[in-house]
Order: structure tokens, then sequence, then C-alpha cells
């Protein structure tokens, strides 16, 4: 794989309202049941996953960058690209097969252009840069040490821009010990986008043109240990990794308020911690954070149904 590698720029960001990208999960899944728990290889330790196109996810090792790409019709996979040593966090998957990267605490973004070898290095001098989404006009990351996110623009057919810049979190974001920012994704109508904070269990509604947060008004649910996020229409689901659960919260319209009307714990779960979806099944990697990793421990992504 060739690598590059660009600066970031910190600014204040002037930008019109986001539209949701439609994911690649929208594509129905064939009739006939998937293996409900897909085996990867043994000590690749995944934390984050995207699906598509079609009926493939791309999972990323936290041991060492490694991305693996297993068909979710039969649970065959191999490794795609081979890692720099670089921890590989959340990731997402663009229409033509660009993976963008979460760097954990390497402080980096990375994007993988799977059909050129070519993987594009963003210095954003981060502390743990933990999630991603996709919006039309562009990626925006996490970071679950500093209160800011991370912004790498997408010109016309998803092109990323050569530079990251800085938005930093404001308004009512309160940042607190331990992990802050964490699973990020978009609000309902596009212009926003939701950030959780693990660790107080908060939901936060983010302006992307100024990084001012307002605090999602859930009826008093909590969402600790909150951690990768998939929203459909008006649906959010929230991993609660330690917890072993997702909590599925119904917003209104604009995503300022939200309730929790079910939590579904799936069987053969050790901490999962993103989500993806392909049809009518959740796909959940299971990072197992309370095993000591060893090159023979093994790791697998369980799936579960969305509605039951």
């Amino acid at each position: 794989m060739r690598r590059l590698l660009v600066p970031c720029l910190t600014a204040v960001l002037g930008l019109s309202a986001l539209t949701t990208a439609a994911p690649a999960s929208a594509v129905a899944a064939p009739d006939r049941p998937f293996p409900s728990r897909i085996e990867l290889p043994d000590g690749f330790q995944p934390e984050g996953i995207a699906i598509g196109p079609g009926p493939h996810a791309w999972l990323g090792s936290l041991a060492d960058g490694d991305i693996y790409r297993v068909s979710l019709r039969t649970g065959k996979g191999r490794v795609v690209v081979d890692g720099s040593g670089t921890p590989a966090a959340g990731l997402k998957v663009d229409r033509r097969a660009r993976l963008y990267v979460a760097g954990a605490d390497s402080g980096t973004a990375s994007i993988v252009d799977t059909r050129t070898d070519t993987v594009t290095d963003y210095d954003v001098s981060g502390g743990f840069v933990n999630d991603v989404v996709l919006t039309r006009r562009a990626a925006w990351f996490t970071d679950s040490s500093l209160p800011q996110l991370y912004r790498i623009a997408r010109g016309p057919g998803g092109t990323p821009d050569a530079v990251a810049t800085t938005v930093e979190l404001g308004g009512d974001w309160v940042q607190g010990t331990g992990f802050g920012a964490n699973g990020i994704t978009t609000a309902p109508g596009g212009g926003a986008l939701l950030v959780v904070n693990s660790g107080s269990g908060l939901l936060y509604r983010v302006d992307p043109a100024t990084g001012a947060a307002t605090e999602v008004d859930l009826g008093g649910a909590s969402l600790t240990m909150g951690d990768g996020m998939l929203r459909q229409g008006r649906t959010l689901y929230v991993v609660r990794n330690q917890l072993g659960e997702i909590a599925v919260l119904r917003l209104d319209r604009t995503g300022t308020r939200g309730r929790l009307v079910r939590t579904i714990t799936p069987a053969d779960v050790d901490v999962p911690t993103t989500v993806a979806r392909f049809g009518r099944d959740l796909y959940l990697p299971n990072a197992r954070f309370g095993t000591t990793p060893t090159p023979d421990t093994e790791y697998w992504v369980t799936k579960v149904r969305a509605r039951r």
C-alpha cells in the first residue's frame, strides 16, 4: 500500500446543512439466513465495522491496523490491507470502496482507497480518534480524549480534501473524565450531528458549523458506555459496550428529543463496540476488552435482528 501524509488545519467552519449519504446497508439481504456468528482471525482485536457495497463487511484491527473484508453470506474473509502498526478503531465505507478509519491513540485519521491501494494519513494531532460518520460533504471523526471533532471535506464523487480541520465542541458540551465523545452519526433532517459521551451517558446534537452542542432530552434515559451508533430514519441504535446491549431510541424530527423504546440484549456477545446494518440484521464486532489479547484470542462478529 502507498501511504500519503497530509496536515491538519484548525478552523471554525461555515457550512451548509448536511445530508446523510445513502447507506450501503440499505441494499436488501437475500431471504436465506446468513451466519449468526462470523469468525475473525485469532488475535485480530476488532473495533469498527462498515458494510457495503453489497453483503460484505469491513473490520479494522486495534492491534495493528489490518483491514479484514468478510462475506456476510458465507462468513469467509481475508485481510485486504496490511496495517502499518497504526490501530484502526471506528470506520465507514463510501460507494467507491474508500474506507475512512479512526486511528485511536495514534492521533490520526486515514482514508484507504481499496481500489488503488493508497492510504492517506491525516495527522490531526488528536488524543484518541475514535469513530467516524460520512455525510455527503464531509467525514466527521470524534476524539474521546479532547472536546473536538475532525472534518475532512468530500468533494464531487466523494473525493476527500487534502487537509483536515478541527472543530471544537462548545455549548452544553461537558468533557468530563475518562472517555468523552465516542459514537457519532447524523441527526434526522441532515442538518446536524449526534455525538454520545461515553462517560456521562449524555447525547448531544452538534451544529457542524460552530461545534455548539445541545444536550438531547432523552427523558432521563442514560447512554453510559455508549459506543458506536447507527441511525435509520428516526430510530437510533446505540451500542453500550461493557453492558453488551443496544439501546434503541426514537428521535423527534430534528434530533433534539428522544425516548428509549427498547433494549436489545444479543446472545453470544463479549463487549460489542460498533454496529452496522444489512437488510433486517445488525452486525456487532466483539472487542472483548475484558480479555487480555494474545495471538490466539478468538474474536467474532455477532448478528442480531434489528426488530423483534
